[in-house]
């Protein structure tokens, strides 16, 4: 059994996962993610938030979320099981450990206000343009679901089986 976490275990299993090539890293570095803020606020004509409620998750963040089911296949139960999952997706998100991860109700809003306001196919669109401007190419991939399902147990003899 390990004993508590240590200050700098989280900085090192980052490099870890920078020494290991982390293409999301690499896609952080290559994409200027503010220039899609004021596209994402002019499509999603958010409240001030003078009635209250709950502050909404950053806009780019959940951009960067869509653009993490577009790469890997993710319905939006998994992009938040992932995301809850993996440092690498945390990291692109800029989100820590003890951040509150969007749910799966969450996410599919988002993508449905962008739709709405006929904005998806557009950022997308400028999504890719960085990229190809950078020398990128993007290429979806995939994440296995891996459910464990119980074998059903063979209860025939050897006789039987002969």
């Amino acid at each position: 059994m390990r004993g508590q976490a240590g200050f700098w275990d989280i900085d090192e299993r980052y490099v870890r996962l920078s020494e290991a090539g982390d293409p999301l890293e690499k896609l952080n570095a290559v994409v200027p993610w503010e220039v899609f803020r004021k596209p994402l606020a002019k499509a999603l004509k958010r409240s001030d938030g003078a009635k209250g409620g709950r502050p909404p998750f950053d806009a780019v963040m959940m951009f960067k979320v869509l653009v993490l089911q577009a790469l890997y296949s993710l319905s939006d139960d998994q992009a938040e099981f992932q995301i809850q999952d993996r440092l690498s997706f945390m990291r692109f998100l800029g989100l820590g450990l003890g951040d509150k991860v969007p749910d799966a109700k969450t996410i599919w809003l988002f993508r449905e206000h962008l739709t709405q306001a006929r904005a998806v196919e557009n950022l997308f669109a400028r999504f890719d343009k960085h990229l190809t401007k950078a020398g990128y190419l993007a290429i979806g991939g995939q994440i296995v679901d891996a459910t464990i399902v119980a074998a059903p147990k063979q209860r025939n003899s050897d006789a039987e089986k002969a």
